[in-house]
């Protein structure tokens, strides 16, 4: 039995068992990253869909995932193979792969214009291990490292990957802490000390899904965005020029009890964000 620190959850994990991430095991009477080297999906992607609007524009990067989750968003869009029954389920057959076999497989793909490997799809820092290790490897062959993150993980895990990660696509999913830890089986807090330390290492930007009767008034965004903005006491910059990305929610999942987001609220929302921030773009519209 061990006890897993990567998380607010701070686990208790029995000997074989996994944590409430499906993706953390205690072996040996130590938590380990069970998803290492799991890589359950592979795609080359526009740096756009990460989505990062103003990092290396117009670029491609490798997109790698693997399985589990910390959080238990009820619309989850991967939820395939993030943290669904199906995805544990499938879990054990991923492909699994070293960090140089990833690592070699992104420099081939340099002459079709990739330029490095985007950790996404589940959630990447459950498996900062994995990440660690092939980031250093894509830094070696002078390519870049993104984490796209919902950034719920103690400072000890960013500490360990700020020097190899080049920029990230983070989630701040609202800013109620009912929304957080009901909805979302989250903590608000970590996720917010997370981005405000994460933007004095790397490329940042944020990411809001907008779900109707959750997080979608005015007076909502406006917090989020001040805050955002108000990040200027320790971003080496104006905290106004951190890009925001609002996007629409879409029933599915857990949740098809509402319809898609309106976008003519998106915009709207958009607007409300743009009396802070320079830099906000619209998602799924």
């Amino acid at each position: 039995m061990a006890v897993c620190e990567v998380c607010f959850r701070h686990c208790v994990i029995e000997e074989g068992k996994t944590g409430f991430c499906g993706a953390r095991v205690c072996r040996d009477g130590r938590v380990t990253a069970g998803n290492y080297g799991r890589i359950t999906s592979l795609a080359l992607d526009p740096v756009e869909k990460k989505p990062l609007a103003r990092f290396m524009p117009g670029s491609l990067i490798l997109s790698a995932g693997s399985y589990g989750c910390n959080l238990r968003c009820p619309f989850c869009q991967n939820h395939s193979i993030s943290w669904s029954a199906e995805a544990f389920a499938m879990a054990e057959k991923a492909e699994i792969l070293t960090p140089e076999d990833l690592a070699d497989i992104a420099e081939r793909y340099r002459a079709k214009g990739n330029i490095g490997i985007a950790f996404t799809y589940n959630e990447p820092l459950i498996g900062y291990e994995f990440v660690r290790d092939t980031a250093r490897l894509v830094h070696k062959k002078g390519m870049n490292s993104v984490l796209v993150t919902n950034g719920m993980a103690e400072l000890s895990v960013l500490e360990e990957l700020a020097p190899y990660i080049d920029a990230m696509n983070i989630d701040l999913k609202g800013f109620t802490d009912r929304y957080y830890s009901e909805v979302l089986k989250g903590d608000r807090r970590m996720v917010m000390e997370f981005i405000r330390e994460a933007v004095k290492v790397c490329h940042v930007e944020v990411t809001c899904l907008i779900v109707p009767g959750e997080n979608d008034s005015r007076e909502e965004m406006e917090e989020i965005s001040g805050w955002i903005a108000g990040l200027e006491d320790v971003y080496d910059g104006d905290g106004s020029m951190i890009p925001l990305h609002i996007s629409r929610f879409f029933p599915r999942f857990h949740m098809t009890d509402r319809r898609a987001t309106d976008v003519g609220l998106i915009y709207d929302l958009a607007d409300t964000a743009r009396g802070k921030l320079k830099y906000v773009y619209t998602g799924n519209c």
